[in-house]
């Protein structure tokens, strides 16, 4: 008989099918944080009417010992089963499912038994099962089988009480635990689940420049930048970011506003890395040295903040990489190497890495280790600039090492590119991903996008980040918009995603002029100078941004992105979704118009979020500290802009009347 892997043996008879999570055919891992669930669904069957048995088996990468969870079978054919990841690093999983003849037999004799029709030798049959299994294994579950087979055997006995020992949960219990499985079927592929810490999954950003923290119109140094620290964690942050703080190139420096006359105060572009005094792992001589450097991650530590590192693989026209390894980078006809270009914008002050290199080996291990360097000084966070313009094989690599001497590393993706770039990067190990947020504006595209990033397969690889602004971004919504589009688009990024950030302190305090009209892009930009910004102005959003942080950290269900559901308004200028996790329920409704008082109904599914249509259920706006009486589908909300842009909402099941109200005092 031909060879073929369907008739190796041809009484293996169930076929299982579409298995999830699984991402591009098992190339690639599914992702979690530790303590979250895998739940995996399978298409499972066999022909006739037999019952089926199946399991999910699971391990960690660097072990050969499997751990098994039972799949419950569901409406046509299809099973879940899940298990939950307690290490960091790789696990492994697959399904396996057999005929289950046990099963058949038991799930049949239900029904006679119903029907009043059992039989002695529907009853020797099952003895006749359970004396197999009983062949099978040793010791005392072999003892207790074979005397219950022969219970099952006894015809002095009523047919009642052997009736009752068949379908006893006990003798359920140990047939699934010494079913031999004969003829098992295991799933073809054994697929790859990366687990990370709770981190990657739920986290706030803030981004500033050290160097903008010094006495006025003086270069902020590490220490200085370290008296920003309790400010950041009263705004409720968990993650300073900063901007590359290497030494930078002189060569073609930028001036102000990105002009290519930089005067001799003019401090350049950060992300023009490297200069005789060092390269990526160097400190810029203004901010400090290492050793200062390493303080302020100690101090942040103390305030309950993590560091995280923008790495920017480029480098300055006089970064030491250029003369020590011209062939990493690429020169044009005239023998001059290729500046930075994104047409019609020109980096000068900039040279992209060839990672076409001939030299590419060596590239790719230099730029790991920097890497590496960061995380031997207390790093444990990076955000990597235009990661798209590097090779995706080099990511691969680059973050399986990282990972393998220090696997509770985050990396986060720049990447404003096409979604399926974006979605690349993140299969290639990236924790998570800029997303298209800060230009989603309308009610539709919303609904559209953020279905999409929470939905498989695109939420079991892919972990969005929304970013209300960047110091490359400016959008223009926010450009004319004032207090009322700022905080709208804080509530959305911050209760959209589980993981957000601002670059501030531009946000707060709403800085909004443009270099021009039509552009998107910050006037007097913090990318080319110093700025003094006063973190104590009166107008500042600091007690908003601080108050929704609040929120997230009291919510579990905004700690996650996989039960985002959207509700329907009949107004297109609110926008209605809920989060769910457990017991906690999060309803937030906005109001998308930034100029003008808007008002509606909700429509809830009630059915779908554990609300009975026929109770009241309390409604606690935690961002308004006001609280209502709903009952049913429908319900109506008025938002202010200028007042109350927002409700975020938790919602208490079965509340009857205002005295039932608790006390949110």
């Amino acid at each position: 008989m031909p060879e073929h892997p369907a008739w190796r043996d041809g009484r293996s008879r169930v076929a299982i099918r579409n298995v999830a999570p699984e991402i591009d055919g098992g190339r690639f891992p599914a992702k979690r944080v530790v303590g979250e669930q895998v739940e995996v669904t399978a298409d499972i069957y066999t022909d006739g009417h037999d019952a089926v048995g199946a399991v999910v088996r699971y391990r960690t990468a660097d072990s050969d010992e499997w751990t098994e969870t039972w799949m419950q079978g569901q409406l046509n054919d299809r099973w879940t089963g899940s298990f939950t990841v307690e290490e960091l690093g790789g696990h492994v999983f697959t399904v396996q499912a057999w005929v289950d003849h046990f099963g058949t037999w038991r799930r049949d004799l239900v029904k006679r038994d119903d029907a009043g029709a059992v039989t002695q030798l529907d009853l020797a049959a099952g003895a006749q099962h359970i004396a197999g299994f009983a062949d099978q294994t040793a010791g005392r579950d072999a003892k207790r089988l074979r005397e219950l087979a022969e219970q099952l055997s006894d015809e002095d006995a009523s047919l009642t009480s052997r009736i009752e020992i068949a379908l006893d949960d006990e003798l359920e219990e140990l047939a699934r635990r010494h079913d031999p499985r004969r003829f098992a079927s295991t799933y073809e592929r054994e697929l790859d689940v990366r687990v990370e810490r709770e981190a990657a999954r739920f986290s706030t950003w803030y981004e500033f420049f050290p160097r903008s923290t010094g006495p006025k119109g003086q270069h902020g140094t590490f220490q200085t930048a370290q008296d920003v620290l309790p400010y950041v964690a009263e705004l409720g942050f968990d993650t300073v970011y900063l901007p590359p703080i290497h030494p930078i190139g002189s060569a073609h420096r930028k001036g102000k506003d990105n002009t290519l006359d930089a005067g001799p105060d003019d401090v350049g572009s950060p992300w023009a890395i490297g200069s005789p005094e060092g390269g990526h792992t160097a400190v810029h001589p203004d901010l400090g040295t290492i050793e200062d450097f390493d303080a302020f991650v100690t101090a942040a530590r103390e305030h309950g903040l993590e560091v995280a590192l923008d790495v920017a693989i480029q480098c300055a026209p006089d970064h030491p990489w250029v003369a020590e390894h011209p062939d990493w980078f690429r020169t044009r006809p005239d023998g001059s190497i290729q500046y930075a270009e994104n047409p019609p914008k020109r980096y000068q002050d900039i040279y992209p890495l060839d990672f076409e290199s001939d030299d590419w080996e060596s590239l790719w291990r230099a730029v790991r280790d920097v890497f590496l360097f960061w995380l031997d000084h207390g790093v444990r966070t990076f955000r990597v600039d235009n990661p798209h313009t590097k090779a995706f094989p080099f990511w691969e690599w680059c973050i399986s090492q990282v990972h393998g001497q220090h696997p509770d590393a985050i990396f986060l993706s720049e990447a404003f590119t096409r979604p399926k770039v974006m979605y690349e990067l993140a299969k290639r190990g990236f924790s998570q991903g800029y997303t298209y947020f800060t230009w989603r504006v309308h009610k539709w595209e919303l609904q559209e996008y953020f279905t999409e990033l929470t939905s498989p397969p695109v939420v079991d690889h892919f972990r969005p980040s929304a970013w209300p602004n960047t110091p490359d971004i400016l959008p223009e919504h926010l450009q004319y918009g004032g207090r009322p589009i700022h905080v709208q688009r804080l509530i959305l990024a911050a209760t959209l995603c589980a993981n957000y950030g601002l670059y501030g302190p531009a946000f707060e305090l709403m800085e909004s002029r443009a270099t021009m009209p039509g552009k998107e892009e910050y006037a007097a930009s913090e990318k080319y100078e110093l700025k003094d910004w006063d973190l104590a102005a009166p107008a500042s959003l600091r007690e908003v941004i601080a108050r929704i942080n609040r929120i997230r950290l009291r919510h579990p269900a905004l700690q996650q992105d996989r039960t985002l559901r959207f509700h329907p308004t009949d107004n297109d200028a609110l926008l209605a979704y809920t989060k769910s996790q457990r017991e906690d329920l999060v309803l937030v409704v906005v109001n998308l118009d930034p100029h003008w008082k808007q008002a509606g109904m909700v429509h809830l599914d009630v059915q779908a979020l554990g609300l009975d249509p026929d109770e009241g259920y309390l409604v606690h706006d935690e961002f308004g500290a006001a609280h209502y009486l709903w009952r049913g589908i429908s319900n109506y909300v008025e938002l202010d802009p200028h007042t109350a842009p927002a409700h975020v909402f938790s919602i208490r099941p079965h509340v009857r009347t205002e005295r039932d109200f608790p006390s949110f005092a």
